[in-house]
């Protein structure tokens, strides 16, 4: 079939949707009549441009579906398969995936952090964690991402997991920081990010529901140019997204206090990277460390949920009035 008007096309993203007329209808802000009229075929009045995005929108569709050109095999391959000019594989060596992050959070980022601390703060504070051999191109790029990083006006919002913070500090398996190490890399961060409005530090409870991903790969979104990149399982490679309306959901996601997942807000989170410090400074143990941030924050329930069932019986139950923006 070759999908000569929006008409044809219209009935054939109904027919794929599996939905009721009234459920479509209703997706796409239609009286139950109108959608009928276009599946029956009784009327010539082509769907407008408002219920043409809505489709997009609502299904995610590429906007091109309706262009006159798309149609037969392409429009079908446009409404079943995802756009490659939508999402890209970045297959690199080392040296190329850190061009590609440089070039891509050249002026700012917005990241979703696997593990605490980023990679950039580790390697700034501690030479060599992992033991590897790099060329001296290599060295040179990663040098530039740290100066990068490490410049006052750099404009980052970073998001990292209680859990992945807490284990940083206190964990004593799959950890391999000395405590001065730990110390070096607290102070840098607590000085980076408190009072500078241009570096937003979140910390996230992902607990106290089901979280998806935020804790398991590094995430960057790009609302701006409307790209967003994450690491895939295997190493050398990055996904790219270039899809508008997910990069901009994805971004809201994460910057509204209601949709995203319980977290500290960046004014408390430096606060409490400075008593995390304190404590590994001193030599307390996380259950001392719980209690202080119970008592001097409002975030004591969402470390309190971070602690194993055994551990929350031996320490003070999270104080009233908590926070979980």
């Amino acid at each position: 079939m070759n999908y000569k008007n929006s008409i044809e096309k219209f009935i054939e993203i109904f027919k794929r949707s599996n939905l009721s007329i009234s459920k479509f209808a209703v997706l796409i802000n239609k009286d139950r009549r109108t959608v009928t009229s276009w599946i029956d075929k009784v009327t010539d009045i082509e769907p407008n441009k408002e219920i043409k995005d809505k489709i997009c929108q609502t299904f995610r569709y590429p906007d091109y579906v309706w262009e006159e050109g798309c149609n037969g095999e392409e429009f079908l391959k446009s409404i079943t398969q995802i756009p490659q000019k939508e999402v890209r594989i970045i297959d690199e060596d080392y040296q190329g995936r850190l061009k590609y992050i440089l070039e891509q959070e050249q002026n700012r980022r917005f990241v979703i952090q696997a593990q605490f601390p980023g990679p950039m703060y580790r390697d700034s504070a501690v030479q060599k964690v992992y033991k590897t051999t790099n060329s001296s191109d290599i060295e040179e790029l990663k040098q530039a991402r740290i100066d990068q990083m490490l410049r006052y006006d750099y404009d980052t919002t970073e998001w990292y997991s209680i859990k992945s913070v807490l284990s940083f500090c206190f964990a004593i398996i799959g950890n391999f920081y000395t405590k001065e190490e730990k110390i070096k890399i607290l102070e840098l961060i607590y000085e980076l990010f408190n009072n500078n409005y241009n570096k937003k530090l979140f910390l996230f409870d992902s607990f106290s529901r089901k979280v998806y991903g935020m804790e398991t790969t590094y995430i960057s979104i790009n609302v701006k140019q409307k790209i967003l990149f994450f690491k895939s399982p295997i190493e050398s490679v990055f996904i790219e997204i270039r899809n508008k309306s997910l990069v901009e959901r994805m971004h809201k996601y994460y910057s509204s206090p209601l949709e995203a997942p319980s977290h500290v807000n960046f004014l408390e989170s430096v606060k409490i990277i400075k008593i995390l410090q304190d404590a590994v400074k001193y030599g307390n143990d996380i259950k001392q460390a719980y209690e202080m941030i119970n008592r001097e924050t409002n975030y004591g329930e969402l470390f309190y949920n971070n602690l194993s069932i055994d551990l929350q019986k031996e320490v003070t139950p999270p104080k009233p009035g908590q926070r979980r923006n």
